[in-house]
């Protein structure tokens, strides 16, 4: 019988990367180009008129807001029973099943089944996202210096996959050869192939990811996780009314995000230890301001998505191209291309003793942001007299907000882990991804503010709403990174050691 790795022969690696990071690399890839697929066709396919569902773009933006918060508020519940009794591996597992049977319902009838299998992926996203990331933090030691650069290699597998997934989903969605039914199939078969990868490969995961309840009996384990999947499936039809009914979804995020507060208060009030306790108080304002962030930043799946079908020329430099392809792929191109040298200056400043800590990061990140949504704006500037405005100038656009994202998220991840209480690590993540949650709920209601009240009005009108829509973003992402930069020295003496 072949002897099972121990986490210390898994976290003694030579080199800078583990052989596992390599495997998970490989199943997020795949699971984000699903993930990513199908956000890039969400909101087109629902304002679709003739083959889609027919929803105005206000609807669409709203159901679009509603349907990402509920995938992001779920990796928060997710992460909690990984931590308390599925563990990392069968959550996953667990999570991937319901996210390719939801993919194939869709896939099966759009029009007809699109709420059912939607809702499926999401519960099923809600117990896979949240616990790789965590099993990627378990390959390190604490202190561990190559940490930074594991996740910003896991980033760039989440990447790889959003640009596949972007360009394959829109392209065959919004193809006369194709369809919506080949958009939602193609994101069912990559995830089986991610499924079938992690299971391959999860051997060398050794203990990490396992069940918290090795001490119980396996009846009594087995009892405990049944309890988990029947209970995912009998929210079912909860999840499937409140995105039919976004008015539900408002009490619902009005709920959840109290509860998740006090919960995170409660788990801080019973750490004993002080510094763990400041640490993860530093790791609440990380949170706070990211919900900020992504509401703006995840316009590009909703405001962004229809202002690129409705009011953008199809012509990039020299090339003729779906402006919805560029919108859900040119910020993962860039984030590929410019990740790895922005990590070469990062560590060429850390050499001079000059690179910014996390928290001036981060607030960097907004400034990116502003700076993004200012050029959103300034596209009003190159539009025709029929409110068709530069392709170039909005691509212009996502590569600086790519440098924004690249100063928070990928820090993001690796910052949640470093800050965490081991026993709190999936709680902690799910926490990040209820930020996510947030930002994407309010996401869907800025887009709805910036979209017509008139479904008929020209294409000028639309340009003159989404444009100042963005103008009033690029203000307030101003101010929340001068602000973030004001209060970093109190949250670096939060953080202690953590860099």
């Amino acid at each position: 019988m072949e002897n099972k790795l121990t986490l210390e022969q898994i976290q003694n690696f030579e080199g800078k990367y583990p052989k596992q990071l390599w495997y998970l690399f490989l199943v997020e890839m795949w699971e984000r180009f699903c993930f990513y697929g199908m956000r890039g066709v969400l909101t087109i396919f629902m304002a679709d008129q003739l083959l889609g569902l027919s929803l105005s773009d206000k609807e669409a933006n709203l159901k679009y807001g509603a349907i990402q918060a509920f995938v992001y508020a779920f990796t928060f519940i997710g992460g909690i029973f990984a931590d308390k009794i599925l563990g990392f591996k069968k959550s996953l597992t667990f999570g991937a099943l319901v996210m390719i049977l939801g993919n194939l319902i869709i896939a099966f009838s759009p029009q007809q089944f699109f709420y059912f299998g939607i809702t499926l992926s999401i519960i099923g996203t809600g117990f896979f996202k949240p616990n790789i990331s965590s099993m990627v933090g378990d390959l390190y030691k604490e202190g561990d210096p190559r940490r930074d650069a594991g996740f910003g290699l896991f980033y760039s597998g989440i990447n790889i996959g959003a640009l596949l997934g972007g360009s394959v989903c829109v392209y065959l969605g919004t193809s006369k050869d194709y369809g919506w039914s080949y958009a939602f199939l193609s994101a069912a078969v990559v995830m089986v192939i991610g499924l079938a990868t992690f299971m391959l490969t999860k051997k060398s995961l050794g203990p990490i990811g396992d069940s918290p309840l090795q001490e119980l009996s396996t009846a009594k384990r087995t009892t405990r996780e049944i309890m988990v999947y029947v209970g995912s499936l009998i929210s079912i039809p909860l999840i499937f009314m409140m995105i039919k009914n976004t008015d539900y979804t408002d009490y619902f995020m009005y709920t959840i995000g109290p509860l998740a507060i006090l919960y995170f208060l409660y788990e801080t009030i019973m750490e004993k230890d002080n510094k763990a306790q400041r640490k993860l108080i530093a790791a609440f304002v990380f949170i706070m301001f990211s919900v900020i962030f992504w509401a703006f930043f995840e316009q590009s799946g909703g405001s962004l998505a229809l202002f690129a079908k409705n009011n953008l020329h199809h012509t990039l430099l020299f090339f003729d191209i779906n402006p919805n392809i560029v919108n859900n792929t040119s910020n993962s191109l860039f984030v590929i291309i410019f990740s790895p040298i922005l990590g070469l200056v990062w560590l060429a400043m850390a050499k001079k003793k000059v690179e910014p800590n996390t928290v001036i990061k981060f607030g960097l990140g907004f400034l990116f942001l502003a700076l993004a949504f200012y050029v959103f704006y300034y596209t009003k500037f190159f539009a025709d007299t029929n409110g068709v405005t530069s392709l170039n100038v909005f691509t212009l656009a996502y590569f600086v907000i790519t440098f924004g994202e690249l100063c928070l998220s990928p820090i993001g991840l690796s910052i949640m882990t470093k800050l965490s209480p081991k026993r709190l690590s999936g709680m902690m993540m799910g926490m990040w991804f209820l930020a996510s949650a947030y930002g994407q709920y309010a996401a869907g209601l800025l887009g709805a503010g910036m979209s017509s009240p008139d479904e008929k009005a020209s294409l000028l009108t639309k340009l003159q709403g989404y444009t100042e829509g963005y103008y009033q973003l690029a203000l307030y992402a101003l101010i929340a990174g001068v602000l973030l930069i004001v209060i970093s020295p109190l949250v670096k003496k939060l953080m202690q050691e953590v860099k």
